[in-house]
């Protein structure tokens, strides 16, 4: 079985991404892209559904201990044994051509045995690929995917149950590296790269870009870790943002709440660019700008709220019956069926990102200007009707609170662009009806979604239950920090929704009130209790936040990730990893604390 969600840590090249387990298993990796299929599926099933573990013959199950190498993407994973310490380093060095997976072994004391097994599967663990020798290498192929493995210097090789096995011997100051490469299987391979040449590269390229970071204030080295993590799933070519690296890892354990986030949500889109400017990444909000405008090319009534990496619009949900899922929990899904979900709020966020990113400096451009103002026309219209919300429900439509105050948002942000830079670059826009349009939410809002009763804004009109996402409201300027009902509702949110540990649940999932269509339950949603310090920071209670982002910050596991939720019976991590939104939850709520101010 695939270790605990935390045990895992994240090496990547900008295109795609491997998750490392303690015991020095590679158990995901898709290839060429992060939503291409897998040929490590084992943290969805097991050893046979393709892993590659590195680790001494004769060592403990697990390392000693790993850490990421400065501000960088490589792994350094100790392993010490009573024969003597090793240390293997793990990285994907960013492309020229073709993406490549290095392990490098070097000696430390002693002399330590040590012995790799590479159980390639293609198509998410399906595919036994075909293994030949050629040139010194071990090539497999199966249908479009060929893989091609070697060693510096070379190591004892051979193939036994379908698996490659090497084993070899390192002493102090010894290394061995190994190098996986993948390439079309109807393409010459690739020319092979230096693995040392690499590794210096790749440290080179991570601390560059590491230092343009602007953020000095408390916790720097976590908050560095998310932008990394952030930047890591970054897909270079387009700038499109993953939302987490994996599919279906269980937002409860055996359960069927399993869903791909390999995709770029444009909720989670801008509000990981808001973070990433907030730091003074200007460039990734430029990239990710013009990933936008080829994404929704169009009328606004065909926007979706996510798309492919680089702006594909079907996603289409299936189910791959032949993975058992983590630790039992099925069925494991590819593709995502909410794409065709209506989500009002996904306009706002976009808006407040680009108006945001101009704020901090991004050059302007009048095509963005003109998408804009052709996404507030649309919200204009459409702000009335009901939708799917920010949670994805499969159940029916409703009026949610939060996606019509992000309506309110999307025309606020486009009315303050108007007002501070029209005469400035000529933008056009009916500023007068952006106003009225604005009133006439906020006005609605406040009279069908607030609760005067228990002082709490609702999750949709009408009802009795409550939102995380509403603790969002004095950050977005609906309504001031001071104002009743937003100090009433951080504390109904406390109230209903909190755990004994401090931590949000977004909604309530029990039988009696769930909204979202499915069965079971679930963990606390990570960033939910990042909005949670937010609010109780800008509503006065100062210490009682900065406890919880103390809180917050022993989640992240031994090399400083995140996944999506958080079990706090169990006290571990579920749901994919690592999760874009978890990350920049706690960039933002570094920023509010250390009195720069929230992204966006």
């Amino acid at each position: 079985m695939p270790g605990r969600i935390e045990d895992y840590a994240l090496i990547g090249d900008l295109q795609t991404a491997a998750l490392v387990g303690t015991d020095g298993s590679v158990d995901w990796l898709c290839l060429p892209r992060f939503d291409s299929p897998a040929c490590f599926a084992a943290l969805l099933g097991d050893e046979e559904h393709g892993h590659w573990r590195l680790a001494p013959q004769d060592g403990p199950p697990v390392c000693t201990r790993r850490s990421y190498r400065g501000d960088t993407l490589v792994m350094d994973t100790v392993w010490e044994t009573p024969s003597g310490t090793v240390v293997v380093t793990d990285f994907m060095p960013q492309r020229d051509r073709a993406p490549d997976l290095v392990r490098i072994v070097r000696g430390v004391s002693g002399r330590v045995e040590m012995h790799s097994a590479l159980r390639l599967r293609f198509d998410y663990g399906r595919l036994v690929p075909w293994v030949r020798r050629a040139d010194g290498h071990r090539v497999a192929v199966a249908g479009p995917d060929s893989v091609w493995l070697r060693s510096e210097p070379a190591a004892d090789t051979w193939g036994e149950d379908f698996c490659t096995h090497s084993r070899f011997a390192v002493s102090a100051g010894e290394e061995v590296a190994f190098v996986m490469t993948w390439h079309p299987s109807y393409e010459d391979r690739p020319a092979p790269v230096d693995p040392f040449e690499a590794l210096r590269h790749s440290l080179e390229d991570w601390e560059k870009w590491s230092a343009l970071c602007t953020y000095d204030g408390p916790h720097r080295e976590a908050v560095m870790r998310s932008l990394i993590t952030l930047k890591a799933l970054t897909y270079r070519p387009s700038g499109g943002i993953a939302a987490a690296a994996t599919t279906s890892l269980p937002e409860e354990i055996g359960g069927v709440r399993n869903w791909d986030y390999r995709y770029g949500w444009l909720r989670d889109s801008t509000l990981t660019l808001n973070a990433l400017v907030a730091c003074g990444y200007l460039e990734e909000a430029q990239e990710w700008r013009e990933w936008l405008l080829r994404a929704v090319a169009g009328s606004p009534a065909d926007l979706q709220i996510m798309y492919g990496l680089t702006g594909e619009h079907r996603l289409p949900e299936t189910e791959l019956e032949w993975l058992p899922g983590y630790a039992g929990s099925a069925p494991v899904r590819i593709g995502n069926a909410a794409v065709d979900q209506f989500q009002l709020d996904v306009y706002g966020e976009v808006l407040d990102a680009l108006h945001y990113a101009r704020e901090q400096g991004l050059e302007h451009e009048l095509h963005a200007w003109e998408l804009q103002r052709v996404l507030v026309e649309y919200v204009r219209e459409h702000w009335r009707e009901p939708d799917e919300g920010l949670w994805e429900v499969r159940g029916p439509r409703r009026h949610f609170v939060h996606s019509k105050i992000m309506a309110w948002v999307a025309a606020d942000r486009a009315v303050r662009t108007l007002e501070a830079h029209g005469a400035e670059y000529a933008l056009e826009g009916d500023v007068g009806a952006w106003r009225r349009m604005r009133d006439e939410v906020h006005r609605e809002v406040c009279e069908k979604g607030y609760d005067p009763d228990r002082n709490t804004f609702t999750l949709y009109y009408g009802s009795r239950e409550l939102d995380a996402a509403n603790l969002l409201i004095p950050l977005t300027g609906f309504l001031p920090p001071d104002d009743p009902r937003v100090v009433g509702t951080v504390d109904a949110v406390r109230a209903e929704l909190g755990t004994d540990g401090g931590l949000v649940r977004r909604y309530s999932t029990d039988a009696h009130h769930s909204v979202d269509g499915l069965p079971g339950g679930e963990g606390t949603f990570v960033v939910c209790s990042y909005w949670m310090a937010d609010a109780l920071w800008v509503t006065g209670r100062r210490a009682e936040a900065r406890e919880l982002f103390e809180r917050l910050l022993r989640l992240r596991n031994d090399v400083g990730l995140l996944s999506e939720e958080w079990d706090a019976a169990a006290g571990r991590q579920l749901g994919n990893f690592p999760q874009a939104f978890s990350h920049l939850g706690l960039v933002n709520t570094a920023l509010l604390l250390s009195g720069r101010g929230r992204a966006g």
